[in-house]
């Protein structure tokens, strides 16, 4: 799938910085001392390339007119930190003030104890910084991520490439695949309740165009706002309402709605002008428009589904995706494709429309070749990826796709068991990729996705991925160290000791980790790429 790398443009000039990275040690604390160059945010500042996609990001900002515009490696920071965090966009820019480590990633020259923007502009940073902008940071920090671990590799092994005959690189690697659902923060949505919303916006339009006829027009359109209210209340506020209760519920908002779209024709037919109206307000009749006529066709039609269904009236681009999964049938959000491999995450596939992620298995594919230079040795994913077409392409190529295969078992008691065998082996590490959503969504938002425009709502998606693989590589730092202990019974007594130790204590072990990490992984090369 393609992405925009520049959804918008802009009204300001940008400057670009200059390139290299600031060394930690020259920067500037008027309380004296220097940072620790072993602190976490100064080696997440070396892990992203950000010189490599600043000229992207330049693009759409003017070269001579307006102000200039924050720095990209100010703007990606800060969003990262965010998402790193957990935090709220006010408390983001607090937390910035406060700690210089932060205002070092984000590239200052020194500590400074102000704000270096308002809490408002993290909202530019997501509509500047399109979706495919993040990708691209992710797939160089995945790259250099995973180009250092194969540099940490047993020397003299043979490489597979040379008993190739015809040229192509064998297939090596296993690729894990899957679909999850962002759901967006919009409250459960009810026919009779969109409509009601509807309705009040509605209300509020007509109380606009007609401040515009207020001399002319001697009489204001009777919206029976209260007589509505009180007919919606009736029907929302009871337990389980009977179906004719609802429907009657319905039938009653539809007839308002439907009156308040007539005064407002009416209303521009006297001398109304809609280009006065703010452009939320134009926004919002369009969407009500649309809203009437989906709920019309469903109410007349008794039918319980209809294309492009809108279920937010401040969010239309969001739809239902139905899933299946018990507890939560239906989410309200973006479905997302993803690709896992050797622990890094790539956001494959984004649409706020529900689709058949078996489709997307050939282009997912596709993309771990062009990233690799190489087709996967296997593949893992879920049921529903393995069509015949996709088990067909698979084989045309030499990958295994995950499963067992089609038709009756085998009469070997022997064979079969080993195809048992195999398909639960292939659950075991396909259940990985699980294990990276449960992170998303409950350590970092992919659980709530908070943003309420769309493109703003796909920058947040793609960044919490970003942080993802920024936190595996944090991760290495300690895996390194804790298979130092070796095989022997005291590993867990050890492990127990570590992981109780008092906060300074670690993070003292932490720092010699760090300090050490280069001896560490030439000394314990095998351990570390089985750990990895």
């Amino acid at each position: 799938m393609e992405y925009s790398q520049n959804p918008c443009t802009s009204a300001e000039m940008y400057r670009t910085t200059t390139p290299g990275q600031l060394s930690f040690e020259n920067f500037y604390l008027p309380f004296g001392g220097h940072l620790n160059g072993e602190n976490r945010w100064v080696k997440l500042a070396e892990a992203i390339p950000w010189e490599t996609v600043e000229a992207s990001y330049a693009e759409q900002f003017s070269e001579g007119m307006g102000s200039p515009a924050k720095s990209f490696r100010l703007a990606l920071g800060a969003l990262i930190i965010k998402e790193k965090l957990g935090t709220s966009d006010r408390e983001t820019v607090e937390q910035i003030r406060e700690n210089p480590y932060l205002q070092y990633f984000l590239g200052f020259s020194g500590y400074q104890d102000k704000a270096p923007f308002d809490a408002s502009m993290l909202v530019h940073f997501r509509q500047r910084i399109s979706l495919g902008l993040v990708l691209q940071v992710n797939e160089r920090v995945v790259q250099s991520m995973l180009a250092r671990e194969a540099s940490g590799a047993v020397d003299g092994e043979p490489s597979e490439s040379d008993d190739d005959d015809e040229g192509s690189p064998p297939n090596q690697g296993q690729l894990l695949m899957d679909a999850t659902c962002a759901p967006a923060d919009i409250r459960y949505p009810t026919d009779l309740s969109i409509l009601n919303e509807a309705r009040a916006d509605s209300e509020a339009i007509i109380d606009r165009l007609y401040a515009q006829l207020k001399g002319t027009m001697t009489k204001k359109p009777r919206t029976y706002r209260k007589l509505a209210r009180k007919a919606y209340l009736i029907v929302a506020k009871q337990r389980r309402p009977r179906r004719a209760v609802r429907r009657k519920g319905i039938r009653q908002q539809l007839n308002f709605l439907r009156r308040n779209l007539k005064h407002i024709d009416a209303l521009v037919a006297a001398g109304a002008s809609l280009a006065q109206l703010s452009r939320r307000r134009y926004r919002q009749l369009l969407v009500i428009s649309e809203v009437y006529r989906q709920q019309r066709e469903l109410y007349e039609t008794r039918s319980r589904r209809v294309d492009d269904r809108i279920v937010s009236i401040s969010q239309p681009y969001v739809r239902p995706i139905v899933r299946g999964k018990a507890g939560v049938p239906v989410e309200f959000g973006a479905k997302l494709s993803v690709s896992h491999v050797n622990g890094c995450v790539f956001l494959d596939a984004l649409s706020w429309n529900n689709f058949n992620e078996s489709t997307h298995l050939q282009q997912q594919v596709k993309a771990y070749y062009r990233r690799f230079g190489h087709y996967p040795e296997s593949v893992h994913a879920d049921q529903i990826y393995r069509t015949r077409v996709n088990r067909n392409w698979c084989k045309e190529r030499g990958i295994r796709l995950s499963g067992p295969p089609l038709g009756r078992p085998k009469k070997d008691t022997t064979l079969r068991a080993e195809q048992k065998r195999q398909a639960r082996e292939d659950e075991k590490r396909r259940v990985a990729i699980e294990g990276k959503f449960g992170q998303a969504k409950r350590r970092f938002s992919l659980a709530c996705v908070m943003p309420k425009l769309a493109e703003t709502a796909q920058c947040a998606i793609a960044i919490t991925f970003l942080v993802l693989n920024l936190e595996r590589w944090l991760r290495q730092l300690f895996v390194c160290f804790f298979y130092l202990f070796g095989s022997n019974r005291c590993n867990r007594w050890r492990l127990n000791v570590c992981l109780s130790m008092s906060s300074a204590i670690f993070d003292s072990l932490f720092n010699w980790v760090v300090s050490n990490e280069k001896t560490l992984c030439g000394h314990n090369r095998c351990r570390l790429a089985i750990a990895l």
